[in-house]
């Protein structure tokens, strides 16, 4: 019983580890806690799941699930789940800390805890999320990050982003880059052929991966690509890899005025392993947001020997480096011609690939998952 009661009890939000549905800051959840439970057997781990969960991501004999329900779904239900279920859950089973993988926090909790801010986007975009959604980011996040013993996040530009927009510490605030999957693999020339004949009937194309939200810029990389192949007469097409989110009417209509519509492919949601297939098989990756925090598909495109095309704003070029070409997410034009020098300029898209090779070495989740578990052990050491 000694030995129980020194054992030290983490509690983590997992509201988002949900297998099949995952999505960033549901893989970073999912890989940096895969490893840090395995690392950590002396630590008890209580997941806190808000419904039925998968018995995949109870990692191991140290990870305790329990289900404090309703489902989020909504901004008032994530008040409730953080302020009335978790806040009483930490009160009963007092852990040494609170882990949030998404930065959400129990106001109301006397816990320690560190929050996982992944970028604060609705601060410089508001208009890209519903009114609700925006109205609890921008009450809450504040308050989250001035509650949070520790705040990880995850590019040297969110960590000054986060310290100049909510005033807080520079020492409180800790970088930890994601990493990329490692069955995120180059395909050989064969597969490269089969795959496009299954997803483009044999054409080479470029690659979009991300939800289809306003922020991702989906309308100007269509009106891009229409100048592109109004310019270029190959057989290129423009996939799309992820689910609709929020605001898609600026997109929809833009598709439908374009001639070259037909060479625009959705995939929908696709599993890993077929991410890796029509990742590999691209020409190159086509990643032109507005703004992101990170950008997980650039190094995965980057471990699969594809190029990228990618914003010149926010952190990606932080991420990509020297291994990109790099456009204004404005102007179509500017993304055209990205476009089309990775097509025309001999030698560029080798380049950029011997480039990516070098860079994406810097990003591993054995890293991230490092960094975040040293975040929480100077929580638990300071709250001793």
């Amino acid at each position: 019983m000694d030995h129980e009661r020194k054992m030290k009890t983490v509690a983590v939000n997992t509201r988002l580890l949900m297998p099949g549905k995952l999505d960033g800051i549901g893989w970073f959840t999912y890989e940096t806690l895969k490893r840090i439970t395995f690392s950590h057997p002396e630590i008890h781990f209580i997941f806190l799941f808000d419904r039925k969960y998968s018995k995949e991501v109870v990692f191991g004999d140290n990870v305790t699930p329990v289900i404090l329900g309703p489902p989020t779904r909504h901004p008032l239900l994530w008040v409730y789940w953080f302020e009335c279920r978790v806040r009483r859950y930490l009160k009963r089973a007092k852990p040494d800390l609170f882990l949030s993988t998404d930065g959400f926090l129990s106001l109301g909790a006397k816990t320690p805890s560190v929050a996982v801010i992944h970028d604060i986007n609705f601060e410089h975009r508001p208009g890209d999320v519903p009114f609700l959604v925006r109205k609890y980011y921008r009450y809450f996040f504040p308050r989250f990050a001035h509650k949070a013993n520790r705040i990880v996040t995850v590019s040297e530009y969110s960590r000054r982003d986060i310290i100049n927009q909510y005033d807080v510490s520079e020492d409180k605030v800790d970088l930890a880059y994601n990493g990329a999957n490692d069955r995120f693999v180059p395909l050989t020339e064969d597969r490269v052929e089969e795959v496009r004949k299954e997803y483009t009937a044999g054409a080479p194309y470029f690659v979009f991966v991300g939800s289809l939200h306003p922020r991702k810029n989906i309308t100007n990389l269509l009106k891009a690509f229409q100048l592109f192949k109004d310019e270029i007469k190959g057989d290129f097409k423009l996939v799309l890899v992820g689910e609709k989110f929020f605001l898609t009417k600026p997109m929809e209509e833009q598709l439908e005025k374009m001639k070259n519509s037909d060479d625009v492919i959705f995939t929908g949601r696709l599993s890993p392993d077929q991410l890796n297939n029509v990742l590999g098989a691209a020409w190159a990756m086509t990643f032109v947001p507005y703004f992101e925090g990170f950008g997980i598909p650039i190094v995965e495109a980057m471990k699969c020997d594809i190029p990228v095309v990618a914003s010149k704003v926010t952190s990606l070029p932080e991420i990509a480096g020297d291994a990109a070409i790099f456009t204004s997410p404005e102007s179509p034009g500017s993304i055209r011609d990205g476009m089309i020098r990775i097509v025309r300029e001999t030698g560029l898209r080798e380049e950029l690939i011997e480039k990516g090779r070098k860079r994406r070495i810097l990003f591993s989740w054995d890293y991230t998952a490092e960094k975040l578990w040293s975040s929480v052990e100077k929580v638990i050491e300071e709250n001793a």
